[in-house]
């Protein structure tokens, strides 16, 4: 066989990669700071994709590629690496998706978390979420924050993943970490038992269904600090998703207890750095009496100009955040404009700040 997946996996760490793509008819492609890049040699035959994805891929989750035509797991390459597995099925043959988990925390102030952030970790209660599309760094984000709080409070953390991404060890907190399909069936029922296990702080990997969005709430409400992600790309988009998960006669109630529960909300995209590399470009909303009000009466389309007034408090627009880096010179005008909620306004706002931009 052409390739090893020793060699693949350790071209990943070396070239720091963040996806593996393993699909017949090409060779191996890396992800290397967004963009794709094959590695050199043959193109990869069905039996290669089988081979590689044997050689890595555990019996009950070969079962379940066989069934399903798809399986997802995490596992680790020695101590240099973890990696989040996505075995799938494509035209009859396998194919796989290797997403690269760092094996070192980020600090939050190294991946652009402003210090009022912090202030939050230290709340006994209530919700943060982390938002934004698949690949946008919110495990990254919230391993940050995670590690933070062993690092500076104790107490027992309770991470639920599908699968288990970052590995934390035991610091000053007593860390648990369930992984849904293996530990517990659901993200749901993980939350319910988690509230029998004397937990400070829960960390919900998806909040994917009616009923863990429900757990979750009800968990932030019952004195513990709950974080949360969704694939949402702003906070008032992040609100509106959740009430729009419950049926009619529970929104006005589903209000109500997100207007006192949820403590922020922090949207983030990835984008190209300029040199090589990535940066997160983030929004962030902290729940201030005001937006209590505004989610309480459905008026969460007026939460924007809030987060404009909020600065001093560490909030922050996505577009502002964007054109911060512009300025920095850390992201290209075009990467702003690509990345940013209201296009148009960013295209005027840059040029208007003499940008060179592609023309559309």
């Amino acid at each position: 066989m052409a390739y090893e997946m020793n060699d693949l996996l350790e071209l990943m760490v070396d070239q720091r990669a963040s996806d593996l793509h393993i699909q017949v008819g090409q060779p191996p492609t890396l992800r290397l700071g967004g963009g794709m890049v094959p590695i050199e040699g043959p193109q990869l035959t069905p039996a290669d994709t089988e081979q590689l994805m044997l050689s890595i891929t555990p019996d009950g989750h070969q079962q379940q590629a066989k069934l399903n035509g798809g399986a997802d797991f995490g596992f680790a390459y020695m101590d240099k690496a973890r990696f989040r597995v996505s075995v799938l099925k494509s035209k009859g043959n396998y194919g796989m998706v290797l997403r690269q988990i760092p094996n070192k925390f980020y600090g939050l102030r190294d991946i652009g978390i402003p210090d009022k952030i912090k202030e939050l970790l230290y709340r006994p209660r209530g919700l943060i979420l982390v938002t934004g599309p698949t690949g946008s760094g919110k495990s990254t984000t919230l391993a940050a924050m995670i590690n933070y709080i062993n690092e500076t409070r104790d107490g027992h953390i309770i991470t639920i993943e599908d699968p288990i991404e970052f590995f934390h060890p035991h610091k000053r907190c007593v860390v648990t970490q369930r992984e849904v399909h293996s530990d517990v069936p659901s993200f749901s029922e993980a939350i319910r038992r988690a509230l029998r296990q004397d937990p400070d702080i829960i960390l919900v990997g998806e909040m994917r269904d009616l009923e863990t969005i429900e757990a979750a709430i009800s968990a932030a409400e019952t004195g513990h600090l709950v974080f949360g992600t969704l694939h949402t790309n702003s906070a008032p988009k992040t609100i509106d998703r959740i009430i729009d998960a419950f049926p009619a006669n529970m929104k006005e109630m589903i209000r109500m207890q997100l207007s006192t529960s949820l403590i922020a909300v922090i949207s983030q995209v990835l984008c190209k750095k300029i040199g090589g590399g990535r940066i997160a470009g983030y929004e962030i909303m902290i729940n201030t009496s005001s937006i209590g009000s505004l989610i309480r009466e459905n008026k969460t389309f007026r939460i924007s100009s809030d987060i404009q007034t909020g600065a001093n408090l560490g909030m922050i627009t996505m577009d502002t955040h964007l054109m911060s880096l512009v300025n920095r010179e850390l992201i290209t005008p075009d990467e702003a404009v690509e990345k940013a909620q209201d296009t148009v306004f960013m295209r005027e706002k840059l040029l208007a700040a003499g940008a060179q931009l592609r023309q559309v």
